[in-house]
């Protein structure tokens, strides 16, 4: 989860926020029992006896969970706690069958840490301050008959962290920047994989306005945003709410609200205090969580790249810009299909062929880097025919276009078309010499400083080779004869 957001300058105001982040662990089984995770199951078809707090039952921890939950703070930058401890937190809900959340109160598995996010090409830290693991809830469903609520308890029990950032950003673009590198940093980690329309991520926000100089507002939480779109859209409002509040001279309520995406306004869900009385206290069915240091390292010793790492790496190897690397490396998916892609080849072309013509059609079809109609290997091949001179540019973005409908490979299409350039000297020379002899008048005006006739020129030449003639040595060869 996300909970905190930004801070941003709102007409005469600033806002700040902070995000809190929750994100489903990348599991097969739950938190504390042995039962499903997987998504789009049938209602209450993934529920144990301890999902459904039957008497007697005890929760038993899931080791990979608590691993997960490492690796993802050591991907944080964050202090590992040796020590940490499951609570109860109390509340009545009907899809909370056992009328408390295993959580984690004042000893998380996780401590003080930061991510560096950037806007409008200037870098800044986020301070992390916590991640701790807890259980999810079910879930009620309330619009599946009119007199009835239903509740599906397959997610009761799944494994959740909760990441709570400090009050660092002042801006609602600073606040998506922020959840999508987290978003990013966890899937690289293999911790949670960000799907945020199935609910695997989730933000809430709290968002706070001040004058310039004054210390921060009465802050409000907006709850359960599930998109990049509506995290941006939810602060901008609140805030500017908060701040016709407080210039017609009235104060702010501390309260839990919700984000209608039809309006684009947020409304008051319940009032919030400086804290709700969940009576906390330590979980009696569980011991302290106690890791040792040399599985910590092992941990560790196992971190893969991560996106800052890599966006150094991209520009060292590769020569790419700032701007070309952060955006590649943003998502692990497409790192690892450019890096495919780029390997014996010429990073600026793969460059050019994957953020600009692969991600264009990726956009128009809505469709993810792993859904891509054009696999690393067939991209890579037609990057070779343009480098090596077999085809043009032009023709590449037609071969390009029929690779995306068909599935085809460039060689296949160049071959079965006959779309290879014409390279060889001697040939192009014929051609030449052909358009030369045909058009004295217009030699004998280009050599008279008729400058602009050499297009007429290479269009001719183009004519009678049928488009295939390779434009840089055609060029080269109509320039030596016209200038002899």
């Amino acid at each position: 989860m996300i909970r905190r957001p930004p801070r941003s300058t709102l007409d005469r105001s600033s806002a700040a926020s902070d995000v809190y982040k929750r994100q489903q662990v990348k599991s097969k089984s739950k938190l504390f029992s042995s039962s499903s995770t997987e998504f789009g199951s049938g209602p209450n078809s993934q529920v144990s006896l301890v999902d459904a707090a039957m008497p007697g039952m005890l929760p038993v921890i899931n080791k990979f969970c608590v691993e997960q939950a490492v690796r993802s703070g050591i991907g944080l930058n964050a202090q590992i706690n040796k020590k940490s401890i499951f609570d109860r937190k109390n509340y009545f809900y009907q899809d909370l069958p056992q009328g408390y959340q295993i959580s984690q109160f004042k000893d998380p598995i996780v401590g003080n840490g930061f991510i560096e996010i950037e806007t409008d090409g200037q870098s800044k830290k986020v301070g992390i301050e916590r991640l701790h693991l807890e259980q999810d809830a079910g879930k009620s469903l309330h619009d599946q008959d009119p007199n009835l609520t239903f509740v599906d308890l397959n997610r009761s029990g799944i494994a959740l962290m909760e990441i709570v950032s400090m009050p660092d950003m002042k801006s609602p673009e600073e606040a998506v920047e922020y959840v999508k590198k987290v978003r990013s940093i966890l899937r690289y980690l293999d911790t949670c994989d960000g799907n945020m329309e199935q609910g695997s991520l989730r933000a809430d926000v709290n968002v706070s306005v001040n004058k310039p100089g004054d210390d921060l507002g009465t802050r409000c939480e907006i709850k359960n945003l599930n998109s990049f779109k509506y995290i941006h859209s939810a602060i901008i409002y609140e805030a500017k709410r908060q701040i016709k509040l407080i210039e017609s001279g009235e104060n702010i309520i501390q309260e839990t609200r919700l984000y209608n995406i039809d309006s684009g306004e947020t409304r008051s869900m319940r009032s919030k205090e400086d804290a709700h009385d969940y009576r906390y206290f330590p979980d009696p069915d569980l011991l302290p969580l106690i890791l040792e240091d040399d599985w910590i390292k092992k941990i560790r010793s196992s971190i893969p790249e991560l996106p800052d790492q890599k966006k150094e790496r991209f520009i060292r190897e590769y020569s790419l810009s700032e701007y070309d690397s952060s955006v590649i490396v943003s998502d692990k998916s497409t790192s690892d299909y450019y890096e495919k892609v780029v390997k014996d080849r010429n990073p600026k072309l793969v460059t050019t062929w994957v953020t600009s013509e692969l991600f264009s059609v990726l956009n128009k079809k809505n469709l993810s880097i792993d859904e891509s109609p054009i696999s690393p290997n067939h991209l890579g091949e037609l990057i070779d025919n343009i480098d090596s001179g077999k085809i043009s540019s032009r023709q590449a973005k037609d071969i390009f276009e029929e690779m995306c409908e068909t599935g085809e490979s460039a060689n296949n299409i160049i071959n079965e078309k006959g779309l290879s350039q014409i390279s060889d000297e001697g040939e192009l020379e014929k051609l030449v010499d052909n358009v030369i002899s045909s058009n004295p008048e217009n030699v004998e005006k280009y050599k008279n400083g008729k400058d602009k006739l050499f297009g007429f020129f290479v269009g001719e030449a183009m004519k009678l080779s049928k488009g295939k003639a390779n434009p840089k040595v055609l060029n080269e060869l109509l320039k030596s004869k016209l200038n002899t």
